[in-house]
């Protein structure tokens, strides 16, 4: 699943690839901010990507697309 984190004053946001599912990574996301600390995100090869919550601009989650490749026909 990938997330894609909006940063206060960054023009680039932070994409990440995560092993979580959608529910884990909003529940996430509403933990730290009702916390006012940090979000905690882990990424598919284990890294983690820490950001202060006050600079948390949006959080965009989003399914996995299996899109099709070779040639198929429609």
């Amino acid at each position: 699943m990938e997330v894609k984190i909006g940063v206060q004053h960054s023009p680039r946001e932070l994409v990440l690839e995560s092993a979580q599912t959608p529910a884990e990574v909003e529940q996430a996301v509403t933990d730290a901010l009702a916390k006012d600390g940090v979000l905690t995100l882990t990424d598919e090869k284990g890294r983690k990507v820490i950001i202060p919550v006050a600079k948390v601009a949006y959080v965009e989650i989003a399914e996995a697309s299996h899109r099709p490749f070779g040639f198929t026909t429609r």
